[in-house]
């Protein structure tokens, strides 16, 4: 029952938040009214999950689920916390696969692709001024570091993780020659 439970707690979380922080207050007080954690415990587990890779929604999921009921708790709850975005895309799914021809569709794309980009642009920016240019000065070793990547990435066809590991040895490594 308490499988159930969590799978419930969590698809209601799922389609009443737009993921992120704003599922915080809905993850606690699933947690504290079920009685599967204190408000401690819940302050414990968000902590966690923000430290971990993946998104937090995802994450509070398994560690709430994995704490109230073990590993099948863990999957109930990741199971009601995906399903509203599944059953979301498989809708869009079906609904672009209907209608990909439509001229209606087709102007609709027209119009969100440069949107899309426009955003993707706007953080690159904004990213990009905190990282090359903190305080207003230039950061040369970030800017040559950042530099190298994109000559790594469009000229040499490295893969995204290799040139991020490869950026972070020499973040550490320039750190470390500018302290010694």
């Amino acid at each position: 029952m308490v499988l159930l439970e969590l799978y419930w707690s969590f698809l209601l979380i799922g389609f009443s938040s737009f993921g992120g922080l704003s599922m915080v207050p809905q993850i606690s007080r699933q947690m504290t009214e079920h009685g599967w954690m204190t408000a401690s415990q819940v302050a414990d587990i968000l902590v966690i999950a923000e430290m971990t890779p993946g998104p937090l929604g995802l994450n509070c999921a398994t560690f709430a689920g994995m704490q109230t009921a073990g590993l099948p708790g863990a999957l109930a709850a990741n199971l009601g916390a995906m399903t509203p975005s599944l059953t979301l895309c498989a809708l869009a799914a079906v609904f672009f696969h209907r209608f990909r021809n439509s001229r209606i569709m087709v102007d609709l794309l027209t119009g969100i692709r440069p949107a899309c980009l426009g955003m993707i642009l706007g953080v690159a920016v904004t990213m990009s001024a905190d990282g090359y240019f903190p305080q207003g000065q230039v950061n040369f070793t970030a800017l040559a570091i950042g530099l190298l990547d994109l000559f790594l990435l469009m000229k040499c066809k490295l893969s995204v993780p290799k040139v991020l590991l490869l950026s972070a040895g020499l973040g550490v490594l320039a750190q470390f020659l500018t302290t010694v």
